[in-house]
Order: structure tokens, then sequence, then C-alpha cells
């Protein structure tokens, strides 16, 4: 059976991310679908005060609420992110992202 997912951004649903925090839309795996997920990663600078290498495992499709990252492509662009953007990273992509204000992001993973 197919479900509808839906949330409100909540700041007592946040749980621990690799860095910053994540508030889970959609997790892998729900309704049976591995490779579709999404939500709202939150991150500060001092969460992430060096700039940190990510290679994209599935591709990445985010859209920025508020805040400001730099997400440099190996062999490609240099990404500056602030509220209103968008970016969408294809699968294989080797990334460095730095922090430079505190960041609310929203994520799928495809």
């Amino acid at each position: 059976m197919s479900r509808i997912f839906h949330a409100h951004i909540d700041p007592t649903a946040f749980e621990p991310f690799a860095l910053g925090s994540v508030q889970w839309l959609r997790r892998p795996g729900d309704n049976g679908n591995e490779s579709l997920s999404g939500g709202i990663w939150k991150v500060t600078p001092e969460e992430a005060p060096k700039p940190f290498d990510l290679p994209i495992d599935q591709d990445e499709t985010i859209y920025i609420v508020s805040g400001h990252l730099l997400i440099e492509v190996k062999g490609g662009e240099r990404l500056e992110l602030t509220e209103g953007s968008m970016a969408s990273l294809s699968k294989g992509a080797m990334t460095r992202w730095t922090v430079l204000k505190p960041t609310i992001e929203f994520f799928v993973y495809s």
C-alpha cells in the first residue's frame, strides 16, 4: 500500500547525523524503496569547523532553506549555496563541503 509522507519542522524530531542533525521526512526503505529518502539537515560551522570530503553515494538534490554552504566538486564546479539556492549532485561525484554559516537544508537522496 502506498504511503504519503508529511511533516513540519519539529526541533524535537531532529536526531544526530554524521555532522549536524537530521529530521527525516522519509527514511531509506520506507514504503519498500531503499534508494529514496529525504529530510531536513541542520549544521553549524561549530559542528563542521573544517572543510570535509563527501563522496556522493547516490544522487542528491538539495535546497538551502537558510545559511551558507560551499560545495567544491572535484574536477568541476564550485557552488556557493545560500538561502533559496538549489543543486543536484550525481552519484559518484567527489565533493568537499564547507559550512560557512549555520545552515538548514532540505535534501532528497534518490
